[in-house]
């Protein structure tokens, strides 16, 4: 009994000692047949929507990228950089927000300790613009680290 060929399908060719069938029209792409151990396909099932592969392909072929860079250059800089670049940003991003909010309850606190101070004395606005430029000073020469009791002992002095 003889094999007949489906209509359509691509003519078997031979490129590098294997079987190959040409893929879809335009790709760059070929599709060769590999054997692959089941324990290994169930990783590669499991693994490949995490790596934000679409494909199970686009994995493999990261993963065969990645081991030829590997065995290439014996470093692993095409993978580690864009890793720690994410870490980073991540972190960068993660400190911002926690920074931010902490200025916020900081800048709240400061507004009700400003106007409970504004409301009980009663200060000239030649006295608040004296007070301003002395702590614009103060805080330039002591680089922005107030000390409440360096304060405390200023105003005793005066």
């Amino acid at each position: 009994m003889s094999r007949s060929r489906n209509r359509g399908s691509n003519p078997v060719k031979t490129e590098e000692n294997a079987d190959v069938k040409a893929s879809e029209v335009g790709s760059k792409k070929i599709k060769y047949a590999f054997h692959i151990s089941p324990e290994c396909m169930k990783a590669i099932n499991e693994m490949y929507k995490k790596d934000g592969s679409t494909a199970r392909n686009e994995f493999i072929e990261n993963a065969v990228n990645f081991y030829i860079d590997y065995l290439k250059g014996g470093t692993m800089t095409n993978y580690l950089a864009p890793i720690i670049k994410r870490m980073v940003e991540a972190t960068v991003e993660t400190s911002e927000q926690r920074i931010s909010r902490n200025l916020f309850k900081i800048a709240v606190e400061l507004g009700k300790i400003s106007h409970m101070v504004a409301a009980t004395n009663d200060i000239d606005d030649e006295t608040v613009d004296s007070l301003h430029r002395m702590c614009v000073d103060e805080v330039r020469r002591i680089n922005g680290i107030i000390n409440y009791e360096s304060a405390v002992r200023f105003q005793k002095d005066e």
